[in-house]
């Protein structure tokens, strides 16, 4: 197969494509995290309950898929980063799994038997499913920031010398807060757009709730990130054209250092405004009752959002606060310069129909989810 690319573009197109993943992942399976979340508060009865399920029902498994990928990708593209990742953040990924058990059992099973307590039970289910993964999903963003306690020996292998309860710091928790709300505000703005009568009233009301706490966290992180956290930054580094090892460069931490891309490329400040713009026009639009044009502008705030923490980390995708120099950038955790050419081009084939796969699927399955097509159908849905 003939190189499309050379290996630096190459390098910049999967941080560009695996922001892609994630920006994708946030807005798709964002709101059924959300509206799991929402669900033993949002709805008051059985009937609602199940609007609240049939809303995200038949389309939650494919936005599963995001997460997925995202997984895969992280393998194929950085599996440097993917073995250090997954080693040190091991138990909050499997605290993650545990809890995202819940979500299909609970979907096929909760309405099986008629039971109240069966029922409580799975929806309190499916509220972890929701809850635990944005705020894990948070936390690691926030301990990535400040950079994780991992190393290299001799051969490579990556090492962790931190702990699950480290992981549970001040700025970490603030994050995780960020990502929830975040999550739950575009969970309950998916709910006003999909729903009606007294469910979209309260999902309004969880709207305006939860798009202040997103912002002001959001602008707080960011504050504390800027003047309170160190960051890294690249003393000498080899070519990032070529191949080399992560302990080939010097790496420095520094005060301020996550600011530095900003102050080089000024156009970056777009992230940071389109989050909190987007997170602001989100809860007007909703108070105003136009749901579907509140989802566009929670989906930018999402975007925003991600944007802003890859910006302030380029081009470190994981930087190690025990040994600085084994910090992974985007130059030195890649598979080499043939796989990377291979995936581009399978992507450039699939992602396209993937996309229009996705459209189709929710054009189908637009409108209302209403509590009388529950009742009329209530043998073959969830």
């Amino acid at each position: 197969m003939p190189i499309l690319f050379d290996y630096f573009t190459l390098k910049i197109i999967w941080w560009l494509l695996v922001g892609v993943l994630l920006i994708g992942f946030a807005v798709m399976d964002g709101f059924d995290l959300g509206v799991g979340t929402l669900l033993p508060f949002v709805a008051r009865t059985d009937d609602e309950r199940r609007v609240l399920i049939n809303s995200i029902g038949p389309t939650w498994e494919g936005n599963q898929v995001w997460f997925i990928t995202g997984g895969g990708a992280l393998f194929a593209a950085w599996p440097l980063v993917y073995s250090a990742a997954f080693s040190g953040f091991y138990w909050a990924l499997l605290l993650v799994l545990f809890a995202l058990f819940f979500r299909p059992v609970g979907f096929e099973y909760r309405s099986k038997l008629s039971d109240p307590r069966w029922r409580s039970a799975w929806d309190w289910g499916l509220f972890v499913g929701g809850a635990v993964p944005s705020l894990v999903f948070g936390v690691a963003f926030g301990n990535l920031l400040q950079g994780v306690p991992f190393a290299f020996d001799d051969m490579l292998r990556p090492y962790y010398s931190g702990g699950f309860f480290g992981l549970l710091n001040p700025f970490g928790l603030l994050t995780g807060v960020v990502s929830l709300a975040m999550l739950v505000m575009h969970g309950a703005v998916y709910l006003q757009m999909r729903t009606e009568g007294a469910i979209a009233q309260r999902a309004r009301g969880a709207v305006r709730i939860f798009a202040i706490v997103f912002i002001l966290a959001f602008v707080l992180a960011g504050i504390w990130q800027a003047y309170g956290i160190e960051g890294f930054r690249i003393v000498t580094s080899p070519d990032p054209g070529t191949s080399f090892s992560p302990l080939a460069k010097k790496v420095e931490r520094a005060a301020g250092a996550w600011m530095a891309t900003y102050a080089g490329h000024p156009w970056m400040w777009l992230a940071p405004v389109l989050a909190v713009g987007g997170g602001l026009l989100a809860l007007l639009l909703s108070s105003a009752g136009r749901g579907g044009a509140a989802f566009v502008f929670s989906a930018a705030a999402l975007a925003g959002t991600i944007l802003t923490a890859g910006f302030a980390m380029f081009p470190f995708v994981m930087p190690s606060s025990a040994l600085p120099n084994a910090s992974l950038t985007v130059y030195d955790a890649v598979s080499s310069h043939r796989t990377l050419n291979i995936m581009f081009v399978a992507v450039a084939l699939f992602l396209p129909i993937v996309l229009l796969y996705t459209s189709w699927v929710y054009r189908v399955l637009r409108g209302k989810v209403t509590e009388k097509r529950i009742q009329e159908e209530t043998h073959s849905v969830y």
